[in-house]
């Protein structure tokens, strides 16, 4: 077996015992993909509608007036579809914004705590081990 072959296994059999966690911001990543997901999909209803009126010039058994009032039917449509698509987007965006600054207070509040608890359970043990210092001092005084 060659070197070569003998390291892809190590790597793939590390891979296999891999604990999958999820890195710190990986909801907010998650978050971001939901609204790319959103700006893909108006995008791609821009470019369909687009698609299809012109689909519909080229195959319109109607009089070019009609047409013409077919289509601008048809983009004032698009435009109606596309600006309720913008405003459900941006009120799950802010939404959004809004779980994530409450996320983010809650576990500042949390690590502050742990920081005076820390901080408290070290002011204790010095405290005891300066007490434990002066009776030293004392007995050796005396």
């Amino acid at each position: 077996m060659s070197d070569i072959q003998q390291i892809h296994e190590v790597d793939v059999d590390q891979r296999d015992e891999t604990v999958t966690t999820q890195p710190p911001g990986y909801e907010s990543k998650l978050q971001t993909n939901g609204i790319n997901n959103v700006w893909g999909f108006l995008g791609g209803l821009l470019v369909g509608s687009l698609a299809g009126a012109g689909a519909m010039l080229l195959f319109a058994p109607q009089s070019g007036k009609r047409t013409r009032i077919k289509i601008q039917q048809k983009g004032i449509e698009l435009g109606e579809q596309t600006t309720d698509a913008l405003e459900d987007a941006l009120a799950q965006t802010r939404h959004n914004v809004r779980q994530v600054r409450a996320s983010v207070h809650d576990q500042a509040k949390a690590i502050q705590q742990r920081g005076r608890d820390v901080f408290d359970e070290q002011k204790e043990n010095l405290s005891a081990l300066v007490e434990a210092g002066k009776t030293t001092v004392q007995g050796i005084l005396s």
